[in-house]
């Protein structure tokens, strides 16, 4: 059985996530630890016990979401499930690319922590509060929610951002484009159009500014080659360079989430089983309806280490 490793993005934070990990392991604490020391504040206090609001800022969630899918790995590798000798592929959906990186020893946990909240604050900054929209494209398929993004655009930016599976696509870009695309999606079929939740208009072209930091915060990093093969998000493609990567990653800010087409490779290389590790169950169930011959299996409690130890 040829399995993969799959890390979550922003969307799965929750409040408590990562706990009883730590209370079960000391590796898994050791890893929340260390990200408060890299970042020097106490992330784990607002991850455990904090508030939801404060969690959900973009420069919290993505260093705490990493911190937690890594918790989670390290709590299986001290049950003897490595990436080396467990997984053949890693892959992150957006800033769970990092988190796959960090997994495969591509990137340190510390130095992800810090590029991920530079990565926060500059996807953040990048557009002005009110400026930008995501929204849910949910019964159409790639092709045609391009086709929505390209009429709503009109003389502004909506382009499609996530590519997650075959009934949903995420589109990104001016507020009022994207709500056209709402009305133009509907038209076209939809079975449902809504915006999002979100602080800013990810994975687009407004994004430029923050590509910008983050190449010059990549410039600052040692990346050594992954372990095993990356599906990279932008190009839907497995990369074990870090040169190719450290590109990779800045292209990363602007471009689309290939999801759906990553899945469809790692099931081209054999994988058969997929583990999602860290928050929440949205890359389970994307997985799930991009091919229904792959097994899933996530985790992110102790209990969920002890089930996939028990599997293997």
């Amino acid at each position: 059985m040829s399995r993969a490793f799959v890390f979550p993005g922003q969307g799965a934070q929750a409040i408590g996530m990562g706990r009883d990990l730590a209370d079960a392991y000391p590796t898994a604490r050791a890893v929340f630890d260390e990200v408060d020391s890299a970042l020097r504040e106490n992330l784990s206090a607002l991850i455990w016990s904090g508030e939801a609001d404060d969690l959900m800022l973009t420069r919290n969630a993505q260093p705490a979401l990493m911190a937690t899918s890594i918790a989670a790995l390290r709590a299986l590798e001290s049950e003897g499930i490595t990436v080396a000798e467990h997984a053949a592929v890693v892959a992150g959906h957006s800033l769970g690319e990092y988190t796959a990186l960090v997994a495969a020893g591509s990137i340190t946990l510390a130095d992800a922590a810090r590029l991920l909240r530079i990565r926060g604050e500059a996807m953040q900054n990048a557009v002005p509060v009110g400026i930008g929209a995501m929204a849910a494209l949910l019964g159409l398929d790639f092709e045609a929610a391009q086709s929505v993004a390209r009429e709503a655009a009109e003389d502004q930016v909506c382009q499609a951002a996530n590519d997650n599976d075959p009934g949903q696509v995420v589109v990104s870009g001016h507020r009022e484009a994207v709500e056209r695309a709402l009305v133009i999606a509907r038209d076209k079929g939809a079975k449902r159009a809504m915006l999002l939740p979100v602080s800013a208009p990810f994975h687009c072209d407004l994004m430029e500014p923050a590509a910008r930091v983050m190449a010059e915060a990549l410039d600052d990093v040692d990346i050594a080659d992954p372990s095993v093969p990356l599906i990279a998000n932008v190009t839907a493609q497995p990369v074990q360079d870090a040169t190719s990567i450290r590109s990779l990653l800045v292209d990363q800010i602007t471009g689309s989430v290939r999801w759906r087409e990553s899945v469809g490779r790692m099931v081209e290389m054999g994988v058969t089983e997929v583990w999602e590790i860290g928050a929440g169950k949205a890359l389970s169930g994307m997985i799930r309806r991009i091919d229904k011959g792959v097994a899933t299996r996530a985790i992110g409690t102790a209990s969920d280490v002890a089930d996939a130890t028990a599997s293997v």
